[in-house]
């Protein structure tokens, strides 16, 4: 079944919700609570929802616990601002 954008967006916030203050998740953490069979085909999506909420101020996405900008490249992890 497809996911939209919105039920991503609903799943890194019950994610985090789960999680300390200032702590984060993987965007594969969202694929696998939507798919968890087939959940690599969601990786793209997943990712660019991330960059989505980012951009709107809602999230924000860190490598090595430091905060990037979009382009990235390589592992992530999405927390609160």
């Amino acid at each position: 079944m497809p996911h939209t954008d919105d039920d991503i967006r609903k799943t890194i916030d019950a994610l985090l919700a789960q999680r300390d203050d200032g702590k984060t998740i993987c965007p594969s953490e969202v694929a696998r609570a939507l798919e968890p069979d087939d959940w690599r085909p969601l990786m793209d999506q997943v990712r660019g929802v991330a960059v989505d909420e980012v951009r709107a101020g809602r999230l924000v996405i860190t490598q090595g616990g430091e905060a990037v900008e979009p382009p990235f490249h390589g592992p992530i992890r999405l927390g609160r601002p």
